[in-house]
């Protein structure tokens, strides 16, 4: 997993007005494609009305990229969404961007700059955050070791998941990954070898 995972937090739209045109710019956290194509058919679907209902994803840190113009001239909207989504870092994200003609024509250059505009609202109303990269992991102890072990989690800024009081205490927590051999080698450290951390996986965390 990469150290660094930037994408929207949450769906979300805002909209504009540009010489009467209406512009809605919609955003969503999206995982595959088949996610992406249902979001665009929703859409299109609510605003079957629209002049123009353009649209762009991006997924798998851009090795995905799809946009489509929706009738209006080639490289005016699809794209512009598209760079817009790029310049922003994020990945795993769709924007749908609807148009209602009001009746003046903006020219490519304007048509360029309001659906680029239009998918930047739709990302900063979605909430554009990054994430950084935990390792989970586990570790046995027995009661009195757990006292001193709680203290050196606190420091290492651990996130504790889980605790569970058995014969022994066994405690799951989440950790930076960068931060992750630091504390395992303090674990040891501290109690002569006989702690451990395992490793359960990894997740991605902004915390």
């Amino acid at each position: 997993m990469k150290e660094l995972y930037t994408t929207v937090e949450r769906e979300a739209k805002d909209q504009f007005e540009e010489k009467r045109s209406l512009f809605i710019g919609y955003a969503k956290p999206v995982k595959t494609e088949e996610e992406a194509q249902a979001f665009i058919k929703q859409k299109k679907k609510e605003h079957a009305d629209a002049t123009h209902n353009v649209f762009a994803y991006l997924l798998s840190g851009g090795i995905i990229a799809r946009y489509s113009d929706d009738g209006e001239p080639q490289g005016t909207a699809g794209m512009p969404v598209l760079d817009t989504l790029r310049k922003s870092g994020v990945d795993d994200v769709c924007v749908v961007v609807t148009r209602y003609f009001g009746g003046t024509l903006l020219g490519a250059g304007g048509l360029v700059r309001a659906y680029g505009h239009a998918a930047r609202l739709a990302l900063d109303a979605a909430h554009i955050v990054t994430y950084e990269c935990y390792d989970e992991l586990s570790l046995r102890c027995s009661y009195a070791e757990y006292q001193k072990l709680m203290p050196l989690l606190s420091a290492a800024h651990a996130l504790i998941d889980d605790t569970v009081f058995e014969a022994d205490v066994t405690v799951r927590i989440a950790l930076k990954s960068r931060d992750a051999k630091a504390l395992t080698d303090t674990v040891a450290e501290t109690f002569g070898g006989r702690l451990t951390c395992q490793k359960e996986g990894q997740r991605y965390d902004y915390r």
